[in-house]
C-alpha cells in the first residue's frame, strides 16, 4: 500500500475519532482503542492517525477560534461531520507543516465528499481556504512567485 493511501486512511479514522468524540464525549484512549479496532485500521498510518486524533482532540476550543470566523453560523450548528472535518483540517494547517497547505485542503473536500452532505465539501473548501490564507501566508506567497 502506498504512503499516500496509508495517510488518507489514517485522515478517515482520524475523523471516525473526533466524530466519535463530538457525539459521545469519550476520552482519547477510549476513541483510540475503538477506532484502532476497525477493519482496516491495520493499513493506516498508525504515527499519523494518533497525531492528528489527539492533537486535534487536545486543542478542540483553539482550533474553533481558529475557524470560527469564516463560518457564518454558530460551530455547534454544523454538522457533527463537517465539524469533525473543520477541526481537523484546521489542527492540520495549524500544526502539520510538512504537508503542503493544497494536499491538506484536499484531503479535507475528499472526506467531505465521502462523509458530508451534499454540499458539505464546498463548505469545507471554502472556510480551510480562507484560513489557510491567514495560517499559511508565507506558503501561499511563495508559490505564487
Amino acid at each position: 500500500m502506498s504512503g499516500k493511501a496509508a495517510r488518507r486512511r489514517a485522515r478517515e479514522f482520524a475523523l471516525q475519532g473526533i466524530y466519535q468524540w463530538l457525539l459521545s464525549g469519550n476520552s482519547v484512549p477510549v476513541i483510540e482503542d475503538h477506532v484502532a479496532q476497525v477493519t482496516g485500521f491495520d493499513r493506516a498510518d498508525r504515527e499519523l492517525f494518533v497525531s492528528l486524533l489527539r492533537g486535534t482532540l487536545n486543542n478542540v476550543e483553539s482550533l474553533q477560534a481558529e475557524f470560527e470566523p469564516f463560518i457564518h453560523r454558530p460551530v455547534h450548528e454544523l454538522s457533527p461531520v463537517e465539524r469533525a472535518i473543520l477541526l481537523l483540517g484546521t489542527h492540520e494547517l495549524k500544526h502539520g507543516l510538512d504537508t503542503p497547505y493544497r494536499v491538506i485542503i484536499n484531503e479535507a473536500i475528499e472526506l467531505a465528499k465521502g462523509y458530508g452532505g451534499t454540499e458539505g465539501h464546498r463548505f469545507v473548501n471554502g472556510v480551510l481556504d480562507k484560513l489557510a490564507a491567514k495560517l499559511r501566508a508565507t506558503e501561499i506567497a511563495a508559490g505564487r512567485s
